[in-house]
């Protein structure tokens, strides 16, 4: 993996050559290759096996042309090494049989050590440095957006049963807002020693609460962690979706990058995050379904906001969209070169 590069440059707001890409879910059922090992292999056995892992972090990579890989792997692992059991289920998601109710049942999740409870996945990273040469970015789920999951036991539309235990029982809300964090840390701090050059902190469901409520009840958490994570000097990335009016609490948390979601226009996001952070964002993942003319568009009015922003890194506003028929991987390919191209262009344009 090079020192430098055109993503690690944006993340920290640095002259580039081109606008970086890569894509949540870049990975994944769009992919005949990846569904051909799905035939074999569950998504987490894929996790457990280092061989896989890399094969399948690697091809959107060698595919697309992306500026970065990012880890295959599953917000839920981590979950299960603090001792909460769980089941991927075809087009449901996480389901947990025994989800937290009580501050007992917060008591028995533990602390993990990753070389010990997940050591595939710190020899999949160590792999992975060796054989990719787009730098690897390391991920985990925040703890509201995995909290949301171990209380109400599934994916839920409207988190009932994780907001009433936020507002019912803070103290016990508190408690495992406090074991997810020293969790994420220990997990994301391994990820980056084991060769991870960045990190993000997916967040997707939280864009479900108040303003009122992610400072209360969130937004402390959230500064734990990357408070705890700035001396390893990595971009840290943070995402939420229908998080337009978190953005500017985002940008208190400690992460150097800011994620950005496709329901609101970049040139605003962008305003309000400051120029002090890099951004990333920020096409429809439906878009991928529209005519080329209509994603060549958007694509091109993302970049050219971005492209005015101190540090800027083209991405989907969520991950690439499970539908079938899935997204086209040449769609992908002409989106990524698309962006590479007009961007630079712009750029040299820009410096004379």
């Amino acid at each position: 993996m090079p020192i430098t590069s055109n993503f690690l440059n944006a993340c920290r707001r640095q002259p580039v050559t081109h606008t970086p890409v890569w894509y949540m879910r870049q990975a994944g059922r769009y992919q005949p290759e990846y569904r051909k090992i799905r035939e074999k292999y569950s998504l987490i056995e894929i996790c457990q096996i280092p061989e896989l892992c890399v094969q399948v972090t690697k091809l959107p990579v060698d595919q697309l042309g992306v500026d970065a890989a990012i880890l295959f792997s599953d917000i839920m692992v981590p979950v299960g090494a603090m001792g909460l059991a769980f089941e991927i289920k075809e087009h449901v998601g996480p389901v947990i049989e025994n989800p937290i109710r009580t501050a007992a049942d917060v008591d028995r999740l533990r602390v993990f050590h990753p070389e010990e409870s997940l050591p595939f996945v710190l020899e999949s990273i160590q792999l992975l440095k060796q054989n990719l040469n787009v730098p690897l970015i390391g991920f985990s789920g925040a703890p509201f957006t995995l909290a949301s999951y171990m209380v109400e036991g599934r994916p839920s539309r409207d988190y009932v049963k994780t907001k009433q235990l936020m507002w019912s029982a803070p103290d016990i809300w508190r408690k495992l807002m406090d074991k997810l964090a020293d969790a994420t840390i220990v997990y994301l701090r391994a990820q980056v020693a084991a060769g991870a050059a960045a990190v993000q902190l997916f967040d997707s469901w939280v864009g479900s609460l108040s303003k009122e409520d992610y400072l209360a009840y969130v937004f402390p958490t959230m500064q734990k962690i990357f408070g705890a994570l700035a001396d390893l000097d990595v971009p840290m990335i943070y995402f939420g979706k229908d998080t337009a009016e978190l953005l500017v609490d985002f940008t208190r948390t400690g992460a150097t990058v800011i994620g950005v979601d496709w329901k609101i226009p970049l040139a605003e996001a962008c305003r309000r995050v400051g120029r002090n952070f890099a951004v990333q964002g920020n096409l429809d993942p439906v878009l991928l379904f529209a005519p080329w003319d209509v994603i060549e568009r958007r694509a091109r009015a993302i970049v050219e906001a971005g492209i005015q922003h101190s540090g800027f890194v083209f991405n989907l506003g969520h991950g690439v969209t499970h539908h079938n028929p899935p997204v086209e991987t040449a769609t992908l390919q002409r989106l990524t070169a698309f962006v590479h191209e007009y961007s630079a262009e712009l750029l040299r344009a820009q410096r004379g």
